[in-house]
Parts: structure tokens; C-alpha cells; sequence
């Protein structure tokens, strides 16, 4: 029931945030927010069911962005026709890549997704003729609006990809695929051993994971319209997604979410108060230590543990009582008898 009650909670709250949000500049925050929350969730189809720590989900994002944005100024698609077909395409390159870069496992996998989003920003970088370079792509609105009505469209768009995101997960971990997951996460020499096609399943859940990190890339692009590859590309991304997984619960099918609340608040509130300097970095690296230190789990799994032991301690104290009740009857009816 308080886990319901939970779940409906933070629908209401993300549901009447435009309502109550007292400037633009806020409701474009939550738009943040809810983006990361997408990409939060997606990174955690990969990191939360196989345990492979990707930090080049930031790339596939960019990917979806940049295919979305010159699909729309270079093809002549119309906007949210070329963000599915965008993602389509994130989801089809998404197969090579997943193909070499599943080989591998633990920290060389950690590499080679570093590798990924180093390469993808030396190309869109270089490329200007195509992605329009250091000077950026303008990819035109698809909405005639004024901009708080532009960001309370957004908002609710980004809050329709977030729940099929979460429902795909819950799909997922329910079936049997998700449970040949779990068991490359839990050990997969013996996965394999045992008949699981490990490799396989793998490269299905990063494709999958590819196609939803491309929709929020495609969908950012959409609402901001300018395109830079250098933030499109950044290492820093990939390194909030782990964090926010981490910190809400990677095992949890809303721990992304809340992680992606907390972390998507925070940068955004220190980012206002001290601009571009680094302590918003040095913020986030002291939360990634607190988070492995003290809830290696995740905030979810530690909440719910501090409720069980709760419930414990009542339970225990009950039955404690009685037993010593029963020994003083005891020892009574001894004393009685004699």
C-alpha cells in the first residue's frame, strides 16, 4: 500500500508541476529534469538488468538528436515524423556497435563507451559541412507558441516517453528475457553455462536501451533547437545517467526516476546560483562517493530496508514482551506448586 501510495504521488506531482510552476524558466527546468529521467530510465534497461556500466549513452542521445534535427533541416521530414525515424536509424547503427562492444565486459565495456562518445564528437565536430560544426544545427520548432506554452507541450511530451519507457521496463522484468538478464547480472559465465543465450540477449537490451535514449535525444532537439556537439557528446552525461541510476536504484523500476529528480534538480539549482563554474562537478562527484559509501543500493532500496527494520523492531519487541510474561507466569505457577 505506501508503495502505491508512492507511485501515485509522484504521478500527481510530475502531472500538476506545469500548473504550479511560477515561471517559465522553472517549467523549462522540469523539462530538464524529465529528460534526464527518460534518459535515466533508458541507460537502465543496460546497467540495471545486465550490470554493464555504459558511459556512452550521452553519444546515442546526441545521436538521436543530431539524426532527428538534420532529418528535419536536410530531409524535409516533418518533425516528429523524423524523430521515429531518427530513432529507428540511433536504433540500426546501435546493432555494430552493440556487436563490438559487448565482447568485452567490466571495465574494458566502461572504455569502450568512453571511446564511443570521444569518437562520435571528433565526427560531428569535424564534419560541418553535414552537422553544421562548432557553430552548431538550428533545428526549427515544430509548434507555433509562445515559450511557456512551447516548454508546457515538451514537458507533457517528455512525461508520455517517460511512462512508455517505465512500462517497457516493467514488461521486461516480468518476462523471461528479463530474467535471462538478471542472470548475466548476477553471474554470466554460468548464465551461459547453463543455456542462456547471453550474447544475444545483450545485444537486444542495448538496442532497445539505443532506440529510447534516441527518442529523448530526438525529442531534446525538438524542444531546445539548437544543437551543439560538444554538449551533445560530453562524457559529463553518460556520467550523470550512472549517478542518477545509482543513486535511485538501479534495481528498481523507479529508482532512475527519483535519481534523475534529485541529480536534474541539483545541477540545475547550482548551475543558477554559480554559473559555469565547476562546483556543480565537484557537487556531484561528493554524491557519487556518499551514494557508493553509504546506500550502495540506491535511495529506494534503502528506504524500504529502514521500513522493514522498523517493522522488525516493533515485531521483535512484541514477542520479546511475551516470552518474559510467559517466564514470570512460569516461574509463578513453580513457586504456587511448591
Amino acid at each position: 500500500m505506501l508503495k502505491i501510495g508512492g507511485i501515485l504521488l509522484l504521478a500527481v506531482g510530475i502531472l500538476v508541476f506545469p500548473s504550479i510552476a511560477p515561471n517559465p524558466y522553472i517549467l523549462s527546468a522540469g523539462v530538464l529534469v524529465l529528460n534526464y529521467a527518460v534518459l535515466a530510465t533508458s541507460w537502465n534497461f543496460v546497467g540495471g538488468f545486465t550490470g554493464y556500466i555504459s558511459l556512452g549513452h550521452g553519444a546515442l542521445a546526441g545521436l538521436g538528436g543530431y539524426a532527428t534535427g538534420l532529418l528535419v533541416v536536410k530531409g524535409g521530414l516533418s518533425s516528429f515524423l523524423a524523430l521515429f525515424v531518427g530513432a529507428a536509424l540511433v536504433a540500426a547503427v546501435a546493432v555494430p556497435i552493440g556487436f563490438a562492444a559487448l565482447r568485452v565486459r567490466g571495465a574494458s565495456f566502461v572504455i569502450v563507451s568512453i571511446a564511443l562518445v570521444l569518437i562520435l564528437l571528433l565526427v560531428f565536430q569535424s564534419w560541418s559541412s553535414v552537422t553544421g560544426g562548432s557553430r552548431g544545427l538550428v533545428v526549427p520548432r515544430p509548434f507555433d507558441l509562445t515559450r511557456p506554452e512551447h516548454h508546457r507541450v515538451f514537458y507533457y511530451l517528455f512525461a508520455g516517453l517517460l511512462a512508455v519507457a517505465l512500462l517497457a521496463w516493467w514488461l521486461i522484468d516480468r518476462s523471461r528475457f528479463g530474467l535471462g538478464l538478471k542472470s548475466i547480472r548476477e553471474d554470466e559465465d554460468k548464465a551461459e553455462a547453463l543455456g542462456t543465450a547471453t550474447y544475444a540477449y545483450k545485444l537486444i537490451v542495448f538496442v532497445v536501451s539505443a532506440g529510447f535514449t534516441a527518442l529523448a535525444g530526438g525529442l531534446y532537439a525538438l524542444w531546445f533547437g539548437d544543437l551543439d556537439p560538444v554538449f551533445q557528446f560530453s562524457i559529463l552525461t553518460g556520467s550523470y545517467l550512472v549517478l542518477m541510476a545509482l543513486l535511485g536504484g538501479v534495481r528498481q523500476l523507479f529508482g532512475p526516476v527519483v535519481g534523475a529528480l534529485i541529480v536534474g534538480s541539483a545541477l540545475e539549482y547550482f548551475k543558477v546560483e554559480y554559473g559555469d563554474t565547476p562546483l556543480h562537478l565537484v557537487a556531484t562527484g561528493v554524491l557519487l562517493a556518499l551514494v557508493v559509501l553509504f546506500m550502495p543500493d540506491g535511495v529506494l532500496p534503502a528506504i524500504g530496508d529502514l521500513i522493514k527494520r522498523f517493522d522488525r523492531s516493533e515485531r521483535a519487541s512484541i514477542r520479546e514482551v511475551t516470552a518474559a510474561e510467559l517466564r514470570e507466569q512460569r516461574l509463578q505457577n513453580a513457586g504456587g506448586s511448591t
